[in-house]
């Protein structure tokens, strides 16, 4: 079905193309065309179901209204949820977003980045994968608009929106520390990002902090890519040869496979093992018993994004201070 275009619209109600690009962009009243004529561009605009060519739109006024949202797996109710509240923030200012997945992937990272870039997004939120750091410093260095969010590179002076992960696995294992475990295994990933980085130094300072030892054998590192059925048989084969007291699980989808790891080795929650994750997870919450979780404030984080991104949207061309904002996340304790 062929699009409709102005010159359709322009057709129809017997004006010019000019009049209708006025209009159809907000200049009627600037270019003092009345309001009934106003008024009919619309309306036909509207019958013939009109829908601007963003890119096109971009060409001509520097501005698509568009945002670049990259994270790092839809699939992931963090991220998904983070995906949800970013539309519906920017769409209070008139923006829309496209949102695609690296799956934690370098050359994917890159590849969607270039894409969205030839797509002429005003700007960009990103989760960004391990060694995007020149695809960000580029970013800055073509002056666009871009914010990170949940990790962000220690090297480069970029805005960023996180939380304080080492707080949050601190007080994680401080927690089960407090309900008298003390042999407390970690399971994470083998990912050297910040985020990661804290998130075991919180468990390795809250053990040390205790007198004990943060000995290797005790802590299970799994890759990104490792599918749900490999990851599972890791996980229950580690706590059937550790024997943790408990686990501190540091992202929710391997807290996910935690739980079928444990269902696996014939054990049961609290009675057999302590538990805790970073992430909350509707498995989590629902199921019981329920798993006490470190949360992030999603909602903040995802607003907070949009708004600094706009902000410098708004101030284009204005040499700004970057951003570095970092909010606190909650320990949620239930049943384990």
């Amino acid at each position: 079905m062929k699009s409709v275009s102005i010159k359709d619209i322009a057709s129809q109600v017997g004006v010019s193309t000019t009049t209708v690009s006025f209009v159809l962009n907000g200049k009627a009243k600037e270019k003092r065309i009345s309001e009934d004529l106003k008024n009919e561009i619309l309306r036909i605009a509207d019958k013939l179901h009109y829908r601007p060519n963003q890119v096109a739109r971009g060409l001509r006024t520097g501005q698509t209204h568009t945002l670049g949202l990259i994270i790092e797996d839809i699939s992931n109710p963090f991220f998904g949820n983070l995906a949800k509240v970013v539309e519906e923030e920017a769409d209070k200012h008139g923006y829309s977003v496209m949102f695609c997945s690296t799956e934690n992937n370098e050359n994917r990272a890159s590849g969607l980045l270039t894409i969205l870039k030839h797509r002429q997004m005003d700007g960009f939120i990103i989760t960004p994968t391990p060694g995007m750091e020149e695809d960000i410093q580029r970013l800055g260095e073509e002056n666009r608009a871009v914010v990170l969010i949940d990790r962000y590179f220690p090297g480069l002076d970029t805005t960023y929106v996180t939380v304080d992960n080492y707080k949050g696995a601190l007080e994680a294992t401080n927690y089960l520390l407090g309900k008298g475990y003390k042999h407390i295994g970690l399971v994470t990933t083998d990912s050297e990002q910040v985020q990661m980085q804290n998130r075991y130094k919180g468990y390795a300072d809250a053990l040390e902090a205790k007198g004990l030892e943060v000995r290797e054998e005790n802590i299970l590192r799994l890759t990104f890519e490792m599918g749900h059925d490999e990851s599972v048989s890791r996980i229950s084969g580690y706590i059937s040869s550790v024997k943790p007291e408990a686990i501190f699980f540091t992202t929710n989808y391997l807290g996910v496979f935690g739980l079928e790891g444990i269902r696996t080795c014939g054990l049961s929650l609290p009675a057999d093992l302590g538990m805790v994750c970073f992430d909350d997870h509707d498995l989590f919450r629902l199921g019981r018993p329920g798993v006490s979780v470190v949360a992030q404030p999603i909602e903040a984080i995802a607003r907070q994004a949009v708004i600094l991104l706009l902000d410098q949207l708004k101030n284009k061309g204005v040499d700004m201070e970057q951003v570095k904002l970092m909010l606190e996340p909650s320990l949620i304790k239930r049943d384990t």
